[in-house]
């Protein structure tokens, strides 16, 4: 089995210099017939100080040698067009190329956010429908489409929940976050004027509600709960904490970037959520990494409404139009009204699969997990026993007897041509090994990445040197990451002589 993996997984290598190194002086990448017209002086023309006759340094190719170099470049990267990406945490699905298409016509690819609501219409529609939708699938009263990724609408919410709280009389002074929670979620607190209070989770994973009891008091605004949580466990106890919270005056934030394991079963709403965000690009097939664009649309229930920033849409008659007139509004969090091209891919993707096929997604992301669970469960340690929704969180404690830990098998498993799973993460799991295969991947694609960690699990018990060396296919031999974190370099210098 570990030969036919390497035979489905391998890839050509080369050893690809740099285009620097690749330079030779008075070479050119282009070739233009001599001027017709008089010649100008491009300092006269534009002014001696934005004018350089050269760049120092700059690489002399010709266009074949560019061509090539990028081209070999770009079939070096690793994408979802090429295997799966087990990230848990991050949903890593692939995206239907059809919503690109989607996104690509002409009237809204070219659509420019200062032209007239009149004309603009059809892209105010899409947004309202994208809106509906989002409200309808999360049960919650109202949606925004303006924050630009996931941790953006976090800050959202929870400005929202200081509006809210502040127009009740008292912001309040804490937050509370499971120590599971991903991290963006006790910045956000922070970034909103809150202090962080982090609450243990129990020996399943989940909140210990007895525990939340006694910290939640008169000085708690909310509590950031993402669920299922980053063990891949649903909180069972959702609806007990959300009254909890309910009957002492604090919100139930929910970081939704997990929705991809509830969509189409169950709604945060009618678990006692208030308020939520969503990332579009795990749940609803929006592209994923890059630095952007993205989305993360923020859902409230009705009495967080008002707060929600400006410009919010509604009807005048037949038509869309902005309402600016929210006394109550937070105020903009975002230019315009968010990234349309990335709302529009995300509303594709909706009415594509529909109400079923949005569930189906979910129950096939939730046996995909299940089923990379149950085959590695003899070979790896699963610290908390609890069902498992859309990820699983495996530790290195059998392996570590033997040296190995979780970066070593990340490593390894670079030879076998996959992506590593998330390396650490959760924190409260030592040696955590984070896997969510998502929906998108076949059962042949599922087998050969179980049969990979398993045989890494076994060259750990006969060869752990084997492991602790990895990667040793790829074209970059073993990093070291210490050095590199805090030594980087950042600029790249001709060789001397």
């Amino acid at each position: 089995m570990t030969e036919r993996i390497r035979q489905v997984r391998s890839h050509p290598s080369q050893n690809e210099p740099l285009l620097f190194e690749l330079s030779s002086p008075g070479k050119r990448a282009w070739q233009l017939p001599a001027l017709d017209v008089p010649p100008v002086d491009p300092a006269a023309a534009l002014g001696e100080e934005n004018v350089r006759s050269a760049i120092e340094g700059f690489p002399e190719v010709s266009e074949v040698e560019a061509l090539r170099h990028f081209s070999r470049l770009a079939s070096w990267n690793y994408s979802i067009d090429l295997g799966m990406y087990p990230l848990g945490s991050c949903t890593m699905k692939y995206n239907p190329r059809v919503n690109e298409r989607a996104a690509a016509v002409e009237g809204l690819a070219l659509a420019h956010p200062y032209q007239p609501e009149a004309l603009v219409q059809g892209a105010l529609e899409i947004l309202a429908r994208l809106e509906a939708a989002l409200a309808e699938i999360t049960g919650l009263y109202a949606v925004t489409l303006q924050p630009a990724a996931g941790a953006h609408g976090e800050l959202t919410g929870i400005l929202l929940v200081r509006a809210c709280l502040e127009a009740r009389g008292n912001p309040r002074q804490r937050v509370l976050i499971p120590d599971s929670a991903h991290g963006t979620n006790p910045a956000t607190a922070a970034m909103a004027g809150y202090a962080v209070q982090s609450i243990r989770s129990n020996e399943r994973g989940m909140i210990d509600v007895d525990n939340l009891a006694r910290v939640v008091d008169a000085d708690v605004a909310a509590l950031m709960l993402t669920n299922p949580n980053t063990l891949g466990i649903f909180e069972e106890n959702i609806c007990r904490i959300a009254e909890l919270l309910h009957q002492r005056g604090a919100l139930l934030y929910l970081d939704g970037a997990n929705m991809n394991a509830l969509v189409g079963i169950t709604r945060p709403g009618d678990t006692g959520v208030d308020v939520m965000h969503l990332n579009l690009h795990k749940t609803f097939s929006t592209p994923h990494g890059g630095g952007g664009p993205g989305s993360g649309p923020v859902a409230v229930i009705e009495h967080l409404e008002p707060f929600l920033p400006v410009p919010r849409l509604k009807r005048a008659g037949a038509a869309w139009t902005f309402d600016y007139d929210r006394p109550q509004s937070i105020g903009r969090v975002r230019a315009f009204y968010g990234n349309f091209g990335v709302l529009v891919r995300a509303l594709a993707y909706v009415l594509a699969c529909g109400a079923e096929g949005l569930r189906q997604a979910t129950l096939d992301a939730v046996l995909n997990a299940n089923y990379v669970r149950q085959a590695l469960l003899p070979h790896y340690e699963l610290p908390h026993q609890a069902p498992s929704l859309h990820e699983c969180v495996f530790s290195d404690a059998r392996q570590a007897r033997r040296g190995v830990h979780t970066m070593d098998i990340a490593k390894r498993l670079l030879d076998y041509g996959f992506h590593p799973y998330t390396v650490g993460f959760p924190l409260i799991v030592p040696g955590a090994m984070m896997i969510e295969p998502t929906e998108s991947e076949s059962k042949r694609e599922l087998d050969l990445f179980i049969a990979a960690l398993i045989s890494i699990a076994q060259e750990a018990e006969e060869s752990p040197e084997l492991v602790l060396q990895a990667p040793h296919n790829t074209r970059t031999a073993r990093a070291d990451e210490v050095t590199a974190a805090r030594k980087p370099v950042l600029r790249w210098r001709p060789p001397s002589g």
